[in-house]
């Protein structure tokens, strides 16, 4: 199962309490005042890790607290700090504030951190002459997470498109594939050799539909993963298996992009026209580039494994040089 926007409650640990003590003996009958502080709270830290790739743990786990401070103790002994609580999530996470909406940190690389909970300072022991004090209150909150899968390039198209045949065709990616609509229910990640030593990673997300970047179809759900693409294969059926009609398809999906987010619809753009080698492909694509000039169209079949690639090699110098 995928699941890439969870909500989740952190706590960071109280700092410890300071000690009130007074030291006597024989000779000092007063007392002393030896009390030590205490110790500060752990930390709540979220941390982006490689071999994390959904949000699917959060679902059973939804409650995070670091330990408290230990309490200060005589004979000016400070109280132990909390240890930290260590959070990992997949690198692409974003983390925002349930309350607010505010974007706490983009962890976008693995190995990329943040505080989100800062634990408690530990309260002052009397050791000085001063009144003890507790220890503060850590930080709680709530934090929505969401995933925006990385990869170099990122494939949509509309339902049925034969996106999905592609990514398993070019990659070990293996998502399911059926002659219906809507077969794909999640992105996919698929890692693709293109050479020896140069791979790059495509994301195959599922179908969009007229009115994607409103949430039809979750449309905006599925837009998200494919942000941080530096291009995109825009698959079109050529032989219109779904009786629908190529370029209307092929501009109104633009559209939704564009609509959805500027900056995505200015993202480098390759036209593949797929299923090729259905008999009723070749009247279409004749219309087809007397709508769409001065672009670089691909003629490939998925199924066949036809024009795959000259694709790939469009797509490994446009991403290596971006």
């Amino acid at each position: 199962m995928f699941i890439d926007e969870v909500r989740i409650y952190v706590k960071a640990g109280n700092g410890g309490d300071g000690c009130s003590s007074l030291y006597r003996d024989r000779v000092n009958r007063i007392g002393r005042p030896d009390g030590g502080p205490g110790g500060d709270g752990g930390d709540v830290i979220f941390k982006a890790d490689f071999n994390i790739h959904t949000l699917l743990d959060f679902q059973y786990r939804q409650h995070f607290t670091a330990e408290s401070g230990k309490h200060g103790s005589s004979n000016h002994k400070k109280g132990a700090r909390g240890e930290d609580s260590y959070v990992k999530v997949p690198p692409g996470t974003l983390i925002k504030d349930a309350v607010t909406g505010l974007l706490l940190r983009d962890l976008v690389k693995p190995g990329d951190s943040v505080i989100i909970a800062r634990g408690g300072q530990g309260g002052r022991g009397n050791s000085r002459g001063r009144e003890a004090l507790p220890g503060t209150i850590g930080e709680e909150r709530q934090v929505i997470l969401e995933l925006k899968l990385i990869a170099d390039v990122g494939i949509v198209g509309y339902p049925n498109a034969g996106k999905s045949t592609l990514i398993s065709r070019i990659s070990s990616a293996r998502p399911k594939i059926a002659s219906y609509p809507f077969t794909t229910k999640e992105p996919n990640l698929g890692v693709v050799k293109v050479y020896e030593g140069l791979d790059i990673v495509i994301a195959d997300i599922p179908g969009l539909i007229e009115g994607a970047h409103k949430g039809k179809g979750l449309g905006h759900k599925f837009l998200r993963h494919i942000e941080r693409t530096k291009a995109l294969v825009h698959l079109v059926d050529i032989a219109a298996v779904d009786c629908r009609d190529p370029y209307k398809d092929y501009v109104s999906l633009n559209k939704e992009l564009k609509l959805y987010s500027k900056e995505l619809a200015r993202r480098p753009q390759v036209v593949a026209l797929n299923k090729v080698d259905c008999p009723e492909a070749k009247e279409n694509i004749k219309k087809f580039k007397k709508h769409v000039t001065g672009k670089k169209i691909f003629l490939i079949s998925a199924l066949t494994g036809e024009g795959v690639k000259p694709l790939l090699d469009a797509l490994c110098k446009m991403t290596k040089n971006t």
